[in-house]
């Protein structure tokens, strides 16, 4: 259904620290145009809530304590691949705004920003538009352009077994361990020990880590 021309744009805020979300919750009340429809302090949290409210814009800390903005951002976009996500953080880490853009995020932005142009951000990606701080986009635009640039992971791949390698892109496909074991004809338990060692290769604890890191991946050796 097409959205009214005078239809607010519905912002989820999604921060671990109460008085940031409130804060930004205020600066977006200023303009009429916003409607603040929900709050979250974790990625957990982040998915349930925007299943139920569904946000036009989620504007994403980078850090949150069960995992990262960058997990938040797949998972709420896997759900709702309408929803724009905006990552608002105060750190200026290069490795994250790549790993941002490929998880679909439509910008990245750092705190220190003045408040009006956080309000700008919001309206330019509610309106279809994407953004990346002018002090970072460069390199990153140059990084995607080159198609094989390095990537923190890249080491941590190189460790992996031919048979680890395989299931990790049968996990970043979205398939469970069951499905797993029935298409690569082994035991669950025996596909559930690949995914522990696939976990502590690759330094991460959630499936969707796994499942993310190895979609980028793949999408680099498609650039290439």
């Amino acid at each position: 259904m097409e959205r009214s021309a005078t239809a607010q744009t519905r912002v989820m805020i999604v921060d671990d620290h109460a008085v940031v979300r409130r804060g930004l919750a205020d600066l977006l009340s200023e303009r009429r145009e916003f409607v603040v429809v929900g709050e979250a302090g974790s990625v957990r949290e982040a998915v349930d809530v925007a299943r139920r409210v569904e946000p036009d814009i989620v504007i994403m800390d980078l850090r949150l304590p069960d995992g990262t903005g960058i997990e938040a951002c797949r998972e709420v976009r896997s759900i709702r691949p309408q929803t724009k996500v905006l990552i608002l953080t105060s750190h200026a880490d290069r490795n994250a705004l790549f790993s941002a853009v490929m998880a679909g995020a439509a910008g990245y932005l750092l705190k220190d920003l003045d408040p009006t142009k956080i309000q700008d951000a919001v309206r330019t990606v509610a309106r279809g538009g994407s953004l990346l701080d002018p002090q970072m986009a460069t390199e990153v635009l140059e990084r995607l352009r080159s198609g094989n640039a390095a990537h923190p992971a890249d080491d941590a791949f190189a460790t992996l077994s031919p048979q680890e390698d395989r299931i990790l892109e049968l996990i970043a496909d979205g398939l469970t361990n069951a499905e797993i074991a029935g298409k690569l004809s082994l035991a669950e338990k025996t596909i559930k020990n690949y995914v522990s060692q696939i976990y502590s290769k690759l330094s991460v604890e959630r499936r969707s880590q796994a499942a993310r890191l190895a979609t980028e991946r793949r999408l680099r050796k498609q650039q290439g």
